[in-house]
């Protein structure tokens, strides 16, 4: 898709920080979505 954003490793990397620590549930589910727009790893 022409123009669709994806996710930067950096923001993946903090999002996924967030997941792991005890944050509010509004940053979580933010998290959340910032990695399920992250394209995933080529092999």
């Amino acid at each position: 898709m022409a123009g669709c954003k994806k996710t930067s490793g950096k923001a993946a990397s903090a999002a996924s920080k967030v997941l792991r620590s005890s944050s509010s549930k509004a940053a979580k589910t933010a998290a959340g979505s910032a990695l399920s727009q992250r394209q995933p790893k080529r092999k």
